[in-house]
Parts: structure tokens; sequence; C-alpha cells
């Protein structure tokens, strides 16, 4: 992968891209294009996109296309995108922009060389030379990317990157982090409850909250009811597009019920993003050196030595 920088209409983004050379067209994201003011045409024929089995590609139909300055390195040039929801990456760089412009690349240095005329005259600036980013890396980089900015469009939306909070009740109480570095937020009972002994309680909290595209909300127990109450948490996963009222799902493993006061700090709310790429099926795994070896493999040669004490008396 390679780090490139678009020229959108309100703003620049440098994100990075895929080169590949089986792709049979050059594509950007619509999210890209939607968030960073990049103008989108209308393509006069919609198509599909298909694979190389010849069935229809999880991008959809392309129906737009755009036009946008790219730099890489010191290298720029007009680039000409079909605009599609790409699973994987933001920016595809296929066929048509390697015909275009012909760069020598040296897979082994990770570099990119772009020595042809047609660059050398027009498209360059000084170094022909780029270098690719490690795919591991340039994804992690184009995550935060995805996440750094709020949405180019009016009025928030789910791409936003701020966690919205909405009172549902006046005596709600909004989520507050415990310390300046705390990766979660403090969530608060807005009602009166008892969690019986060895059963459990759902507690409102007042609140709904609208979470950014490709994240979830996590609720955890509270360490100190966990230890000292034995109070824990339930169905704990919030998704981006639930806009009804978080509440909580306390159950109680310990011997005595527990009293939940109104304001009482119940659970923590923790934001985690996720990869919500489409699952591939496939007729084989690569080998590893566990194998499908399960429960127990990895236990340490201590606990091998008493289960293996246990099996043989």
């Amino acid at each position: 992968m390679v780090k490139i920088q678009l020229q959108g209409g309100k703003e620049s983004v440098t994100i990075n891209a895929m080169i590949h050379s089986g792709a049979t067209e050059d594509f950007i994201d619509q999210e890209v294009c939607n968030k960073h003011g990049i103008k989108m045409i209308k393509a006069k024929n919609p198509r599909e996109i298909c694979l190389a089995d010849g069935k229809p590609s999880a991008m959809g139909p392309v129906t737009h296309m755009t036009k946008v300055p790219m730099d890489i390195s010191s290298h720029r040039a007009l680039a000409t995108f079909q605009v599609a929801n790409l699973q994987n990456h933001e920016v595809i760089l296929g066929m048509p922009w390697l015909r275009e412009h012909n760069p020598t690349i040296d897979w082994n240095d990770k570099r990119i060389t772009f020595n042809s005329e047609p660059c050398m005259t027009w498209c360059l600036k000084s170094s022909p030379v780029a270098y690719a980013v490690p795919e591991e890396e340039a994804l992690k980089e184009n995550l935060i990317t995805r996440f750094s900015k709020v949405q180019a469009k009016k009025g928030p939306t789910a791409s936003d990157q701020y966690v919205r909070v909405k009172k549902l009740s006046n005596g709600a109480r909004v989520p507050k982090m415990g310390s300046a570095r705390a990766a979660e937020h403090d969530l608060y009972a807005n009602e009166e409850t008892d969690v019986p002994a060895r059963g459990q309680a759902i507690v409102e909290t007042g609140i709904a909250i609208g979470l950014p595209h490709n994240t979830y909300g996590r609720i955890a127990p509270r360490s100190s009811l966990a230890v000292k109450h034995r109070l824990r948490t339930n169905a704990d996963v919030i998704d981006s597009n639930y806009r009804g009222e978080v509440k909580v799902v306390l159950p109680n493993l310990g011997d005595k019920p527990y009293r939940v006061e109104k304001g009482d700090q119940i659970a923590q709310l923790i934001i985690e993003i996720f990869d919500n790429r489409e699952l591939q099926e496939v007729t084989q795994l690569d080998d590893t050196e566990r194998g499908d070896q399960g429960i127990g493999s990895s236990d340490t040669t201590m606990d091998q030595e008493v289960q293996g004490q246990k099996a043989n008396p």
C-alpha cells in the first residue's frame, strides 16, 4: 500500500491506497468522497462490478465517478476513480492508473519509482521515488483517519467522530469518565430497583446514544460492584444503529440481594472499533502450529501434570 493525498473540495485527506494489478478500474470508497467533500459525477451508464468468477461484487453497482488531484510523494496527477462501496480499502489503484503512469515497483525494498517519460515531464515536482506502507500499518492509519474528522455533510451522521448522548428524562445523567485517561464512561441508574440474589434485574439509564460508524458500545461491569457484591453485566453490546434507551442487565451472582439507587454508578460504557468486513467462505484454512487442538491445549506443563495425575490416580 502507498500513502496518497487527495485534494477534496473542502479539505485534503491523507490515506493509504492499495495498488492492485488485478483491479480492472481505479476505485474510491463513497464514504471517503462524502466525508471530505470530493465531488461525485453521476455515471451515464451504471454498471455492476464483477469478480473473477463472473459473480457481482459486494461493492454494488457503480453509479458515480470522480476526478480528484492526487499526490503520491512529489508525484501529482488528476486521478479518475469509480465510486463504490469498498469493503476493505478506501482507495484502490488498479490497471488504469498503472498503465497511465507505469511506475517501477520494487516489492522487496517497498519502493515505487515514477520514471516513465510522462511522469518525468508532467507529474513530478522533485524526487520520483515513493515508499510503500506495510498493509497492517496502512489499514490502522486509515482507520484513524476515518474517525479523526467530522463528516463534511451538514448535521450529525453515523460517521461522526463524536458519541452523541440524548437524555430521555430530566433526571438522567450523561455518562462521565472517572479520570482524564480513563477508557470508559460511567453509566448511572435512572431508577431504583432491587437485584435479587442469584437473579438479575434490568436497570434503565434514561439515555440513548448515537455511536460513530464502525464502532459499538460495550457495557462492562464496575470492578467495585463485581468484587464487593458479585454484580456483573450481561447483554453488553450496543450497535451503532441502535437509538433506544440504554439499559443495563445486572446479574447478581451473590447470595444477598442488592439495592440500586437512582444515580448510582452501575456499569461502564467502552466505545470500541470493530471490523465489519464480510466473512468469506473457503474450502480450506491455512495450517498453524496449534491446528485443531482445542480446550486445554495451551495449558502449562504443571497444569497438564495435574490433569494427568487426576486421570491416573
